[in-house]
């Protein structure tokens, strides 16, 4: 059974966000009204992401459009043919892309006229050139897709199907998201009767058979609800066989920078931050839950004690993201001092003993400053970290495009951290499921280099916790 063939109206967010997204609508039409090539051509000047897209998409359409004869222009429309340096999986699309030839119908200014919606604004021109091309077309389908949610309502209004643009979505749930622990059942070694165990640079060690509809990953931390003193990680994945080892424990025994861990995954992701075979690390949870404090506590152990790493470099998106953060004569650091609050506040907790003097406490600052290099994002494309310790903060905020860009800048000897909270994303456009901290955490789970723990107690104060659950 073919599916009913359709033409997707695209609107001019989905350009800026996906480029591609002209080629990913397999055998379905494709309809660019004139007004997105408008917003496309005052939005191509910049050096933000999304300037970058807008120029991409104005280089597809032109090598679109130098190949199509004057009937393809028209109605009949121009092949979509994916160029062959962009390799997106899936089907090749076999459909054609259609643009809008003149204006609206309903008034000579290309948009809507006023007693239809009030205000012409670009998104009632889109919206006209919409019902335009449904009325022009009337034995296929037409869909609205955009990321504006008050435009999908207006069409919807109309009686024209809208859809959000969900090609870039990395999960279709956020409750689908790798958690990075696995709580067992208490008869666990009881459903393992070929459990092999040995002693191991002073870790218990344990192998067995995986069980069909088991999901393990490396570094995925497994507990017993019942038993807290038995945490382990999962080590090494070969066929069916899982080897799990016994874990530190940093609430009760070892200390990090003098921080122990407070609760089961507070003591899994310390684990994670200070193992050198894990080069990446994802921390997600809500305010309080402890991300920025474990990160810098490992990064400064591991620079100032163990000498692992040469420095911390710490960057974190600010809003808008990829835009100029200033004019001279300010530093890039100090910039960026006033996104770094967190930043300073947790540097407090670490770097002032209570019974330190003034001049020690002092002494102490001046030193972890010179290790602690805050960056700006913006200038990052380029560049290579050869033994840093690099703490992206706030990375729900980042697009998977830029969060690529970001960790392909580490070097040999690099570790990177990702901290966050998917439920705090102010960049437009970017949701839960299409955050580039979500798609990271989804693509790295199966690498054995990398881990995952998602935080889930507050642990800021008692204050704190009640407000995060009566308010």
């Amino acid at each position: 059974m073919t599916k009913k063939r359709r033409l997707y109206v695209l609107d001019t967010n989905v350009l800026m966000h996906d480029p591609a997204a002209l080629f990913r609508f397999e055998e379905h039409d494709v309809y660019i009204p004139m007004m997105v090539l408008e917003e496309l051509d005052a939005g191509k000047k910049g050096m933000s992401e999304v300037s970058r897209n807008v120029r991409q998409v104005s280089r597809f359409l032109s090598e679109l459009i130098e190949k199509a004869t004057p009937a393809q222009l028209g109605a009949e429309g121009i092949v979509l043919k994916r160029p062959d340096a962009l390799d997106l999986g899936g089907n090749k699309p076999s459909g054609r892309l259609l643009l809008q030839a003149g204006t609206s119908k309903n008034s000579g200014n290309g948009g809507l006229a006023k007693e239809d919606f009030g205000y012409v604004k670009p998104d009632n021109q889109i919206l006209a050139a919409l019902i335009e091309a449904r009325d022009a077309h009337p034995n296929v389908s037409t869909v609205l897709v955009s990321k504006d949610i008050n435009l999908r309502i207006k069409a919807a209004i109309h009686g024209i199907a809208a859809e959000d643009y969900e090609n870039d979505r990395a999960l279709d749930d956020l409750s689908l998201l790798y958690s990075g622990t696995l709580e067992v059942p208490e008869k666990f070694w009881d459903q393992h009767p070929e459990l092999e165990s040995w002693i191991e640079r002073g870790h218990t060690c344990y192998r067995i058979k995986a069980k069909a509809g088991q999901a393990w990953h490396v570094n995925q931390g497994v507990f017993f609800e019942s038993q807290e003193a038995v945490e382990m990680r999962v080590t090494k994945i070969e066929g069916k066989k899982i080897e799990l080892r016994i874990i530190d424990d940093y609430r009760r025994g070892a200390q990090v920078w003098g921080i122990s861990a407070r609760n089961r995954e507070q003591n899994f992701a310390l684990n994670l931050l200070m193992d050198p075979e894990v080069d990446f690390v994802s921390l997600l949870g809500t305010a309080g839950t402890g991300k920025t404090l474990l990160a810098l506590a490992a990064g400064l152990a591991q620079t100032m004690d163990q000498q692992r790493y040469r420095e911390i470099i710490v960057t974190r998106a600010t809003v808008p993201v990829g835009e100029d953060i200033g004019f001279l004569p300010n530093t890039e650091e100090e910039k960026m001092t006033p996104w770094m609050g967190a930043l300073e506040d947790n540097l407090e907790v670490l770097a002032s003993p209570r019974d330190s003097s003034s001049w020690a406490k002092a002494a102490t600052n001046d030193l972890l400053a010179s290790r602690i290099k805050i960056r700006s994002m913006n200038f990052m494309r380029g560049r290579t970290f050869l033994s840093r310790y690099l703490i992206i903060d706030e990375a729900q905020n980042l697009t998977p495009k830029q969060m690529k860009t970001l960790i392909t800048r580490a070097g040999p000897g690099t570790k990177i951290v990702c901290l966050g909270n998917v439920e705090q994303i102010d960049t437009p456009y970017l949701t839960e499921t299409t955050s580039g901290l979500t798609y990271v955490v989804d693509r790295f789970k199966t690498w054995p280099h990398s881990g995952h723990v998602t935080l889930r107690r507050g642990e800021r104060s008692r204050l704190a916790d009640f407000a995060s659950e009566a308010l």
